[in-house]
């Protein structure tokens, strides 16, 4: 990389003209032509992306075109999958755009990821030239590892391997359950956008104060948290638990110091049924007399009992806030509670997506810890 490339590098949004501009060569693509695809359960991201990026465009003074396709599967009447392409693909440069979990339809899970594999194939067999897969929420990343003797395959590998044979040569994922999956794609790269930056935003009325702890809701969760702790200069605590049985969780104690807190800031990766941050707050009201909680997640999975015991926690435990992504399309049920509000994706996704395409960094348009 030459000194005048490294100069240039910035968070700035990059174009054709600027390209050229900073390092003097022609205003093409250096990737081949943008693409921005969605399967189905995708395309309400992948339109608010390419809204945003064209944009972006327009305010930079740019002349450069954006490609768009929208809900690129169906299922035929025996449930099989197909893909079809409306325009042609042949040397594009195309992020590929799917929701592996979508709550407000009939598609499951492992429909959505065929179809995410289908669509990668599709991309490749008509002659893209880079096939980069959008998955904010990561579906089995949970599986990363069997649980001790119960002969679990590791679902998280096998899937990387599909997502390599289909076609993806890069993955982009918002705050993964498990950084290490990283590993499984080989040498694929895949960039692991992380929820720090938004949070620290949306949390910033609380810097510095005295009566704020940001709590972790368990040892994974302690790290980010300290991360958030360090930099809005707040105190930090984490939780311990445990579960007895399937779907239920027991905090056996929260370590960190409550001596004049009254607000508690709780950041985690997802909430699926709600059972820990159900518990966790109960305990830290009865327990910690904590008066205000505040709660950010990266991905709200909209199932189970969610919905009520939050609704329970904000009538009865001082929840005040919950502020999710929309990592996850999110029910109708979620988006009526008052105290829940949704942060789109697409600020993140468009810069990283733009950074990928002209070949710059992408970590340098988040936050990073010293």
């Amino acid at each position: 990389m030459t000194e005048q490339r490294r100069s240039s590098k910035s968070g700035a949004f990059v174009t054709p003209e600027r390209l050229a501009l900073e390092e003097g060569v022609g205003t093409g693509e250096p990737r081949g032509r943008l693409l921005i695809a969605g399967c189905c359960s995708g395309s309400y991201l992948s339109r608010e992306v390419a809204k945003r990026y064209r944009a972006l465009v327009r305010e930079s003074g740019s002349r450069e075109d954006v490609l768009e396709l929208e809900d690129i599967d169906k299922r035929f009447s025996d449930s099989e999958t197909c893909v079809r392409l409306d325009l042609h693909v042949s040397g594009s440069d195309a992020f590929l755009f799917q929701t592996t979990l979508d709550p407000t339809s009939d598609r499951s899970v492992d429909q959505n990821y065929m179809a995410f594999l289908i669509a990668a194939r599709a991309l490749r067999e008509h002659g893209a030239a880079h096939v980069t897969g959008v998955l904010p929420y990561l579906a089995y990343a949970r599986q990363d590892k069997p649980t001790k003797f119960t002969r679990e395959p590791t679902t998280a590998r096998l899937l990387a391997d599909l997502s390599i044979a289909a076609g993806i040569d890069r993955l982009i994922v918002w705050d993964p359950h498990c950084g290490q999956i990283r590993g499984f794609y080989g040498a694929m790269p895949v960039n692991m956008l992380e929820s720090l930056t938004l949070f620290l935003q949306e949390f910033e009325r609380f810097r510095g104060r005295d009566d704020v702890v940001a709590v972790a809701p368990d040892a994974g969760a302690s790290k980010f948290v300290t991360h958030f702790g360090r930099a809005l200069g707040v105190k930090c605590a984490i939780a311990s638990k445990y579960r007895p049985r399937p779907e239920e969780v027991i905090i056996s104690e929260i370590i960190g110091d409550f001596e004049g807190k009254r607000i508690a800031v709780i950041l985690d990766d997802m909430i699926s049924g709600g059972g820990t941050i159900y518990a966790l707050i109960r305990k830290l009201v009865d327990e910690k007399g904590i008066e205000e909680v505040y709660l950010g997640v990266s991905h709200n999975l909209c199932v189970g009992r969610a919905c009520e015991r939050l609704s329970s926690l904000h009538s009865d435990y001082g929840l005040k806030e919950v502020v999710v992504t929309n990592s996850i399309p999110q029910t109708d049920q979620f988006l009526s509670l008052s105290f829940v509000s949704v942060k789109c994706l697409s600020e993140a996704l468009v810069q990283t997506i733009n950074r990928i395409h002209y070949e710059r960094s992408v970590s340098e348009v988040f936050y990073r810890p010293d």
